[in-house]
């Protein structure tokens, strides 16, 4: 995996722990408070990074856009409903700072693009949907900001045109998320394993956003090795707006966060190399070991019927049983104890 990439908070790559995004996009319902209340709420919980969305309907969507099963109205007049109001940005981003976490968003026009580097947002998200346009691609690599992509629905000849235009604008500072555009996203098309072909193909920092339901998939994926995950967020999954009915809200963030750093904690080191520390009293008392059989007399030559491999283990390890087998014994040995070689 390439290098590290520095947050304003935190630092990304191989050797870190996974960064983790809640993604708020449009569903603080364009609320200030709610989405202040959000941000709280998330870094709470113990996220690295809340990430909004930045659009305008007229840019965003043309007006003859057929009807997207998935809404009950026309997506231009949903899009024109969610669109962020432009001066809570700097509010926002203070609001992050105070709570040590980072703010960002997928900025979907020049102007956006503006506020995010203004603002001082550390990485700009660029949106499944929006990786195939290589003017906004193009123009926000040039920020020299590092940039995300989601990947939903993308051939990696799209992804690889996408890093090209990135790299060629001078800027390295790539992360790509494996993404499945469903909402929600049934978790037989994750295809997590995407994320280690993305890796090796480009050489990129890599992980997963998620839209299943549940946090069972991102804990997966962090698992499998991905050192992002993002994951859609509510209050509260029966409020009104297209995002909610799948996201995941305040108290089963955390339970996710909590199950991500286990599942970090967990992997470990790789090495085998004997008990741990905390794992000696059981090493001593309950493995097996070489044990008197019967009473054994001082200077009997212990034969094999005189001996047993049985619990606890603080006698002669198993494996050196055929040593054992015509040694004299040096003391009285009881039935039932540990022999030492120091008895025999």
């Amino acid at each position: 995996m390439r290098k590290t990439i520095d947050t304003n908070f935190f630092r990304i790559g191989a050797e870190q722990p996974c960064y983790v995004i809640a993604e708020i996009g449009s569903n603080h319902n364009g609320n200030f408070d709610m989405a202040c209340e959000m941000i709280e709420k998330a870094a709470a919980a113990g996220v690295n990074a809340v990430k909004f969305q930045t659009f305008k309907a007229k840019e965003h969507y043309s007006k003859k856009t057929p009807k997207i099963g998935l809404y009950k109205e026309g997506i231009y007049e949903l899009i024109e409903k969610l669109e962020i109001d432009r001066t809570w940005h700097s509010k926002l981003a203070a609001v992050c700072s105070r709570s040590k976490i980072d703010f960002l968003d997928s900025p979907c026009d020049h102007e956006a693009i503006n506020i995010a580097v203004s603002v001082g947002m550390p990485l700009i998200k660029i949106a499944s949907y929006d990786m195939v346009d290589v003017r906004l691609v193009s123009e926000i690599a040039r920020t020299g900001k590092s940039v995300m992509f989601s990947t939903g629905m993308s051939t990696t000849a799209e992804i690889e045109a996408a890093v090209n235009i990135c790299r060629s604008n001078n800027n390295d500072n790539i992360i790509i998320l494996q993404c499945t555009s469903l909402y929600p996203a049934p978790a037989h098309l994750s295809n997590l394993k995407a994320m280690h072909t993305i890796a090796n193909m480009f050489n990129v920092i890599t992980g997963y956003s998620d839209h299943t339901l549940g946090d069972h998939i991102p804990c997966a994926a962090v698992a499998m090795g991905a050192k992002v995950i993002e994951k859609h967020y509510t209050l509260g999954r029966g409020l009104p707006g297209p995002d909610h009915n799948f996201a995941i809200e305040p108290e089963e963030l955390k339970i996710m966060m909590e199950r991500i750093r286990d599942i970090e904690s967990a992997i470990g080191d790789g090495i085998k190399n004997g008990p741990r520390a905390e794992e000696m009293e059981l090493f001593t008392k309950a493995r097996r070991s070489i044990i008197a059989k019967n009473k054994i007399s001082k200077g009997q030559v212990i034969a094999e019927g005189d001996i047993v491999i049985k619990r606890p283990g603080m006698g002669i390890h198993p494996s050196q049983i055929a040593l054992v087998v015509g040694k004299k014994a040096l003391q009285d040995i009881d039935e039932d104890e540990p022999i030492t070689w120091e008895m025999i």
